[in-house]
């Protein structure tokens, strides 16, 4: 039997896919490289929603929104560069201004 146009076979008489309207579709949105590594992991992991139904994508963006506000939270956490001594030498009084103030 040869396959109609306008049914289930294609014009070569092989089944074609079926095409769901409601299968996920790539949003091929561009991921530009931040230059860290672990961002930049998190970044590509949005990739997944590309093969995901809608219903899927909840988990995936919390899971990246997850380790973004971890890798922004240990950059809270570095210690900053040590604070320098107060400029005095051993012995001395600190100086006081006209209006009381020390220097």
């Amino acid at each position: 039997m040869l396959g109609r146009p306008d049914g289930p076979d294609g014009p070569d008489g092989q089944a074609e896919p079926d095409h769901d309207p409601a299968a996920p579709t790539p949003l091929d949105v561009p991921r530009t490289p931040t230059g860290n590594a672990e961002v930049d992991a998190l970044l590509a992991r949005l990739g997944d929603t590309d093969h995901l139904a809608t219903d899927g994508h909840a988990e995936v963006y919390e899971d990246v929104h997850r380790g973004l506000r971890d890798a922004l939270t240990a950059l809270d956490a570095r210690p900053g560069p040590p604070v320098p001594p107060p400029d005095r030498h051993p012995g001395t009084a600190p100086q006081r201004g006209p209006s009381g103030h020390t220097f």
